[in-house]
């Protein structure tokens, strides 16, 4: 059931297949600052389908949207976090875009982007828990998050090549950025399987734990920690900063200076500062969509979304 603004009065309840979302904690009957989704196909040790895909994007629609909602916590449900595609299922579906020629070509937008995007343009932390193997778009979908935490013998593939595939879900952006374009390189050219904790992976968690269950618990503990004691509208427009930042320091100053000064007018702002002079925790209740600095957004988004809109490209993931 729907609220009348049209967010989920529970997400549990939401009719999600392949995917699962709980409050924390599970008893609270109302959404929570934190809530925790799941890659649900355990016995596929949670593959890719165009189905979960789907499910993906629309949670993050919600998430987005719900002021209620603070921080997200990912993870897979079983052993895996996520071996990429299910190959039973394969890519046949997309060669639709082929027959289609060039307009259809040109139209496409890969699964694994729809994802990526979505958990990119939230204005919500992601913290992701990978509890086993992340292979192909299971750890490609990793990559926009906010952090990243893994269990150290969990094993990590961008196995593209060894598929005869290509990089997707914008991990072409993401991840030299994330590790360096020397690591990025090798790691998608041999396509080989590395533990979590091989120094070629040393820069993409934050975190390495012995388990999956102390994986998640941390991960939790983490989304609390944002959810309680810091400002949306700060973490996000930091995020921004970073990522759609200035090409030069120059530049750079020039934004931040902007920024931080009506960021100063804000009202968590005057909480934050009102909060630890009382000693006290902050109350933070600004939203990026309400409450932005003046000046934000400072840049020209691409857009991505026209063309699955007016032909209804859904695909499914690579792996």
């Amino acid at each position: 059931m729907a609220t009348t603004s049209g967010l989920p009065e529970s997400y549990p309840s939401l009719p999600f297949k392949e995917i699962s979302i709980s409050h924390v904690s599970e008893t609270s009957a109302s959404p929570t600052k934190v809530v925790l989704l799941k890659l649900n196909r355990p016995q596929k040790f949670n593959a890719v389908t165009e189905r979960m895909i789907d499910e993906l994007v629309t949670a993050y629609e919600y998430f987005e949207a719900d002021d209620r909602i603070k921080a997200i916590v990912v993870t897979g449900v079983g052993k895996a976090f996520c071996v990429g595609a299910d190959l039973e299922v394969g890519f046949s579906r997309l060669s639709e875009n082929l027959k289609g020629g060039p307009a259809a070509i040109d139209a496409y937008r890969d699964g694994g982007g729809r994802v990526a995007l979505a958990i990119h343009n939230c204005h919500k932390p992601t913290i992701v828990a990978i509890n086993g193997p992340a292979v192909g778009f299971g750890i490609t979908l990793t990559l926009p998050a906010t952090i990243r935490i893994a269990s150290e013998n969990a094993k990590i593939s961008f196995a593209f090549a060894r598929r005869g595939l290509v990089m997707e879900a914008c991990s072409s952006y993401f991840l030299p950025r994330l590790i360096g374009l020397s690591r990025a390189l090798h790691l998608v050219t041999t396509g080989g399987t590395y533990a979590a904790s091989d120094p070629l992976l040393s820069q993409l968690f934050s975190e390495l734990l012995p388990g999956p269950e102390a994986v998640v618990a941390r991960a939790l503990q983490l989304a609390e920690e944002i959810a309680s004691y810091t400002s949306t509208v700060s973490t996000s427009v930091m995020h921004d900063l970073m990522y759609r930042g200035p090409s030069s320091p120059e530049e750079a100053h020039l934004l931040e200076s902007k920024i931080f000064l009506t960021n100063l007018l804000s009202k968590d702002s005057n909480e934050g500062m009102k909060s630890f002079m009382e000693k006290r925790d902050p109350d933070f209740r600004a939203t990026t969509r309400k409450d932005a600095p003046r000046g934000w957004p400072w840049w020209k988004s691409a857009e991505t979304s026209a063309h699955n809109k007016k032909h209804n490209n859904k695909d499914s993931a690579k792996i």
